[in-house]
């Protein structure tokens, strides 16, 4: 796939879209509550796992617009 200067601008915009909404889901959950003590390392590892759920629901997304284009392409 060929990126140009708006497919590279827009896919940023929706991977941290993405992102962005992912930790704020995750930050309404409170994990914190959930222990006495709550580790050190929860933020960091709250941020990573919103990194990783975030760009794989953005790629899922931008494959699905890629896949519906290529198709429209195809029927023209």
């Amino acid at each position: 796939m060929r990126y140009t200067g708006g497919t590279s601008v827009l896919n940023i915009l929706v991977q941290v879209g993405f992102i962005l909404m992912t930790l704020q889901a995750l930050n309404s959950l409170q994990l914190a509550k959930l222990f006495k003590r709550p580790p050190q390392g929860l933020p960091l590892l709250i941020v990573m796992v919103a990194i990783a759920l975030g760009s794989t629901c953005a790629n899922f997304f931008l494959d699905c617009f890629t896949i519906l284009q290529g198709a429209l392409r195809m029927l023209n």
